[in-house]
């Protein structure tokens, strides 16, 4: 029997969240894609710390920019 964190991990796959999370650097995601991207990453370490990643780049070129 599969878990529901497993389904709802499932609703998205790694390869979607990093495109959305790489998106979402330049233009809003939507409500739906937002809530998509939560629900992944409640169930994948993975794209947490890919999350973290792209959060880490961000607020340094902001640090380069200034």
């Amino acid at each position: 029997m599969k878990t529901i964190k497993h389904i709802l991990g499932r609703l998205v796959s790694c390869k979607d969240v990093s495109h959305l999370l790489s998106r979402a650097q330049e233009q809003p995601l939507t409500r739906f894609e937002r809530v998509r991207v939560r629900w992944h990453l409640g169930v994948c370490r993975m794209c947490v710390a890919f999350a973290r990643q792209v959060r880490f780049v961000r607020e340094a070129m902001r640090r380069y920019r200034e």
